[in-house]
């Protein structure tokens, strides 16, 4: 009867326009990248997933019971331009059939409203999709107790879809990422601060279909590169785990060092932006990456005039990509809190290792020829030959390995009370007592605990909890706070 029953549900997807208009080659190659990834992304939630590849659209038919799961994955997931929730019928081979099935579904639901059937038909029928809307809306009509069909406004439209004998009844329909495939539009290296700008910018990357790596300049402490590397990881494992990327971080504090003996002070931004430029140009070339990434926003910060932003280039041959260049920051707010980067960026820890006194906003470039000369490139190539490279997947382990906070595994001496740091939409079922504090509030409430008692910060995957463990240490030197990680 039906390939989707109560244990079966399928997607149909829609391909992102651009990807259509493309010439055959390309087409093909893209719709083939869009395949694997989802191949790759799926087999992750489950190994009875079935995907198939047709020239205009995905088909995916999943378990009943991983629904949610397979559905948020691929409305996260980029080439994809519409979602399709459907029932699927078969052995349907005349209009008799399909009013009856059709009927089935749709007649207690039409009770009291306008309606109107829309069907698109693809293969070798005796029929048209205008006979097919006319016949089902009909049988509809005459069935129930619907008010009237309304082509116009409708309070509820019938789509479907018929290929030979095999009726697609779309149930849903969802807005799809849209963009290319991962994986058709080449690498980026992008300079990953965490904070607003920088995260944004890569989704937009992402989405794109290039490949985003990323490159962190720690201007201090474990705590930010923590951070940094949990937001990394949120936004791969959300829009990009279907490939492998780097996470490289640079340690930058011997070259502000170097700037802070070498570099006046009103030159001082625009000279550290050169240096992560360049840094991030040598690992680029490493990686063999043609293009590199910010976050910068013309006029946001006074190294982001379009003067400064010359001085910035000119140190790099590579090409450098601004998708924010000419937005404002609420707009950039907003895509953040639309992707669920914000209430990372609004928790990351600052440091600030160079503040310009009276920063230039026009710079000279003779000027900016004379201050460079006086810097040691030496601390430069030194800091971007050591830099720590992991792939972005590993950084679970990575952070789990610090030993600067303490974890621990065993409640049953009862001195710890436990704070639930994950946010209220991600939280599941706990088997312990718990404070609910989600991580972006914990700087200011903690402060108001008493702190005369000992405190376990508690996330899923130990990354959150580690972090803003961190970060209450280095930055209000607490004592009482320490990571809980229960035993598996």
């Amino acid at each position: 009867m039906s390939i989707t029953s109560l244990q079966t549900q399928k997607f149909i997807l829609k391909l992102f326009p651009e990807i259509m208009i493309k010439g055959s080659s390309a087409k093909r190659q893209m719709v083939g990248q869009l395949y694997t990834n989802l191949i790759t992304v799926l087999e992750r939630i489950s190994s009875n997933i079935k995907v198939r590849k047709f020239s205009d659209k995905i088909e995916v038919v999943t378990p009943i019971q991983v629904l949610p799961e397979v559905r948020k994955r691929l409305l996260d997931t980029s080439g994809i331009e519409q979602i399709l929730e459907v029932l699927q019928f078969d052995g349907l081979d005349s209009l008799d059939k399909i009013k009856v099935k059709v009927g089935e579904l749709f007649i207690d639901a039409l009770s009291e409203k306008t309606f109107v059937v829309r069907a698109k038909r693809t293969g070798t029928h005796t029929f048209t999709s205008i006979d097919l809307e006319r016949t089902v809306g009909g049988y509809l009509l005459a069935h129930s107790n619907a008010k009237k069909v309304d082509l116009k406004n409708p309070d509820l439209t019938i789509s479907m879809e018929l290929m030979e004998a095999q009726l697609n009844v779309i149930t849903t329909k969802y807005k799809g990422l849209s963009g290319f495939p991962i994986g058709t539009q080449g690498d980026i290296l992008s300079l990953m601060s965490g904070g607003f700008d920088s995260t944004v910018a890569s989704y937009l990357t992402m989405k794109r279909g290039i490949k985003t790596h990323f490159v962190f300049f720690n201007l201090g402490g474990n705590a930010h590169e923590i951070g940094v590397k949990q937001v990394a990881l949120y936004l791969w494992s959300k829009f990009g785990s279907s490939h492998k990327v780097k996470f490289i971080t640079v340690d930058f504090e011997d070259v502000l060092s170097e700037i802070f003996r070498s570099v006046p002070p009103t030159y001082m931004g625009v000279m550290l932006k050169r240096l992560m430029l360049m840094a991030s140009e040598q690992i680029a070339d490493e990686l063999e990456i043609d293009a590199l990434l910010t976050g910068e926003s013309v006029a946001q910060v006074s190294s982001q005039t379009l003067r400064n932003l010359a001085l910035i280039d000119e140190v790099s041959s590579k090409l450098i990509l601004r998708p924010l260049s000419t937005m404002n920051k609420p707009e950039i707010i907003e895509i953040a809190n639309k992707i669920g980067t914000r209430e990372f960026a609004e928790s990351m820890p600052e440091y600030c290792g160079v503040i310009s006194q009276n920063p230039i906003t026009h710079g000279s470039f003779k000027r900016m020829e004379k201050v460079a000369l006086k810097f040691d490139y030496d601390v430069l190539t030194k800091a971007a030959n050591e830099a720590q490279h992991i792939y972005v997947h590993e950084i679970v382990d990575n952070v789990n390995a610090l030993e600067a906070i303490e974890v621990v595994n065993d409640l049953s001496s009862g001195q710890y009370t436990v704070i639930d740091i994950r946010v209220q939409e991600e939280s599941s079922e706990i088997s312990f007592e718990s404070l609910k504090i989600p991580f972006h509030k914990l700087k200011k409430e903690f402060a108001k605990l008493p702190q005369d008692k000992e405190y376990l910060l508690y996330c899923d995957k130990g990354i959150m909890s580690q972090l803003h463990a961190q970060y209450l240490k280095d930055e209000s030197n607490y004592k009482n706070v320490r990571v809980y990680r229960p035993k598996n």
